[in-house]
């Protein structure tokens, strides 16, 4: 498996693989073939269907700069790959090169022809079952672990991820107004922490005060603030909601809560590896859902719970998002995405409290889950894979 350090980026909203991955791919195209007339890009597949909303348009001429370049959404072509972009370049009306490449996700790419590569790999073991039993073996925790294949800097990685998870949560806590993009969606974070009532209840205002940090991440990536992939930008609410909480819950330190975030990584890297984190592949399960378990991992790690209770959390968690759909409205990464990060903060904890009580009865294992969460995303109908021509995106009204 790759470094946490890609899974873990620090990037601007809405969407890691519409807007961070085609602007990689046209910096990839500048490298090699810049000096060009005027330029075309063309987007297939879900980066043609939602990319006005998700700004993959704005993103990419900003890329270009003041270079002449035109953009062409194809709706109609298939290819094999959901998030495809074709750059061809021009002098004097005739064409030069051109280059084929894909948005694998979580702002990763792929040029048409080459081998994905990207950089070395730092852990021997993929398989999450292999990983627990090292683990036993050699008397480490998960977060011990991606130390012992990273070295000691990968801390300090870590450290800038969570205080740039923190800013965005208080810069979204600090905002109001209407989002752009059309649908006049509200932003809430700032009333949702602010609400209180004299009859809440211990549950409620925990639920309350979680969601609101999950709105503020959500609603910051939605205007294209700058967020953590956790996996994705699409999910970057769950973690930074879940630990902050915590943290303030019950005095976590900035140690532990960097145990937590590589704990996270570990398992969100098992699936990045073995399945998918790309909604345009395998729908929302493989964001909100692989962030729903990295951040009940990271929890179960914070109470210091056993090896088998953390991935026992991290599998409930995932299992319960099975077949989530992708189909964001208008193709903003707003309704339902925004909500969904909260319900997914809220049930990753309530796996951690699942994990506590029913550990030593589960039958199902990590990679299982994660075997068929893949399986599922290929079956899925495109509709629902980040197209916005199904589901609630079509009926939406």
């Amino acid at each position: 498996m790759k470094s946490l350090k890609q899974l873990y980026k620090i990037g601007v909203g809405p969407s890691s693989s519409h807007t961070m991955g085609p602007v990689k791919i046209v910096e990839r195209y500048l490298s090699e073939y810049d000096g060009c007339d005027s330029y075309t890009v063309t987007l297939y597949g879900s980066l043609a269907l939602t990319g006005k909303g998700h700004g993959t348009d704005s993103a990419i001429l900003k890329a270009f700069g003041n270079r002449p370049s035109h953009i062409i959404f194809d709706t109609e072509t298939k290819c094999v790959h959901p998030n495809t972009m074709l750059i061809t370049g021009y002098n004097n009306g005739q064409e030069v090169n051109r280059m084929q490449a894909f948005s694998i996700g979580g702002g990763d790419i792929l040029v048409a022809g080459e081998t994905y590569v990207d950089g070395e790999d730092v852990y021997t073991l993929n398989q999450f079952e292999q990983i627990k039993e090292y683990c036993k073996q050699h008397n480490l925790r998960y977060w011990q672990y991606a130390v012992l294949c990273e070295g000691e800097q990968i801390l300090d990685y870590v450290r800038e991820i969570w205080r740039v998870m923190q800013q965005s949560v208080n810069d979204g806590l600090n905002k109001d107004g209407v989002l752009h993009g059309g649908l006049n969606v509200v932003r809430r974070a700032k009333k949702l922490i602010q609400d209180t009532d004299k009859k809440e209840t211990a549950q409620t205002h925990e639920d309350r005060i979680v969601s609101a940090y999950a709105f503020a991440v959500g609603e910051q990536n939605a205007s294209g603030g700058t967020v953590v992939t956790a996996p994705t930008c699409g999910a970057s609410g769950v973690l930074p909601s879940v630990f902050r909480f915590a943290m303030e819950q019950n005095g976590f330190s900035e140690e532990e809560i960097c145990r937590a975030l590589l704990t996270a990584g570990i398992v969100g890297n098992v699936i990045k590896t073995n399945a998918s984190i790309s909604g345009a592949e395998c729908g929302c399960q493989a964001e909100i859902g692989s962030a729903c378990s990295m951040a009940a991992a990271g929890l179960a790690e914070l109470y210091k719970m056993s090896l088998d209770e953390i991935e026992y959390s991290a599998e409930v968690a995932l299992e319960h998002h099975l077949g989530l759909t992708c189909d964001p409205v208008c193709g903003l990464v707003q309704i339902p995405c925004i909500e969904r990060n909260a319900v997914a903060a809220m049930r990753a904890i309530n796996a951690v409290s699942l994990a506590t009580f029913l550990a030593d009865s589960r039958k199902v294992s990590f990679d299982t889950v994660v075997k068929a969460m893949y399986e599922t995303g290929r079956d899925m109908s495109e509709n629902y894979r980040e197209t916005s021509i199904g589901g609630l995106a079509k009926l939406y009204q």
